[in-house]
């Protein structure tokens, strides 16, 4: 079973390198700061490179990408930086936290609405309705600050009822059917399957969000770490994030 890292343990972790006999990557315990709208891809990622790499273990720990940036600004072991966006990324880099980091995937937002859609929402406009239980992600956390673009390009004042510290609480307030719309990730709403549904966001007025990921200066295991942000990077790590909905760079 994957092994999640929960956010407020994550700056107590102790990284325990273990010593490999061979492989392309050295046996080590791997901790990965990923965005919250990752997790199933960077689940299965995380299988798959420890499945690759006998005796090297893979750590997630998966929050607002905000979040993360300063737990990790503040000194948090970590090896690994997966971002929802640029501006998170380059703060860490600005910290002398990672030295450089590249795009690895793309995503757009989409309305999700609990399955049924009993509230009969159908686009942007309904996001003004104040009849209707709203929520987004906070302006400070990357599908908040994109999905206020979004309505702003819409020309849309949105009535919201609730702003949530990321993608995945956002989401399980829909499933639940405590908000009758949101705005995730298409990925998200994949995640989802059928608890909810998806309602595409016009091209004209959709924004593309790109994934950054970086060895951080930390790492206890800086080979390990460039060996799993090469296997994201690569063919089979992309698959994954491609059978999760996500575009390639």
């Amino acid at each position: 079973m994957r092994r999640a890292i929960p956010s407020l343990l994550a700056a107590a972790l102790v990284l325990v390198p273990a010593c490999g006999d061979d492989g392309d990557a050295e046996a080590a315990a791997l901790v990965v700061f990923a965005a919250a709208s990752l997790t199933d891809a960077f689940e299965e990622a995380a299988d798959a490179f420890e499945d690759a790499n006998p005796g090297t273990s893979v750590e997630l720990n998966f929050a607002a990408s905000s979040a993360l940036r300063e737990q990790i600004v503040e000194g948090a072991p970590a090896d690994v930086f997966a971002s929802a966006n640029g501006p998170n990324m380059d703060a860490v880099v600005q910290a002398g936290e990672a030295e450089a980091s590249e795009v690895f995937a793309l995503n757009e937002l989409e309305i999700v609405v609990p399955a049924g859609n009993e509230a009969g929402v159908s686009g942007l406009d309904d996001f003004a309705r104040e009849e209707l239980f709203i929520g987004l992600c906070a302006a400070e956390v990357p599908c908040g600050e994109l999905g206020r673009e979004v309505l702003a390009s819409a020309g849309v004042e949105p009535a919201i009822d609730t702003d949530e510290p990321d993608v995945r609480a956002l989401l399980a307030k829909v499933e639940s059917g405590d908000l009758d719309a949101g705005l995730v990730y298409r990925t998200d709403v994949v995640a989802a399957g059928g608890d909810v549904e998806g309602i595409e966001v016009p091209d004209e007025h959709n924004v593309v969000a790109a994934y950054p990921i970086a060895v951080l200066a930390r790492s206890e295991a800086p080979d390990v770490a460039e060996a799993f942000v090469a296997f994201v990077l690569a063919a089979a790590g992309q698959a994954i994030l491609a059978a999760h909905g996500f575009d390639a760079p």
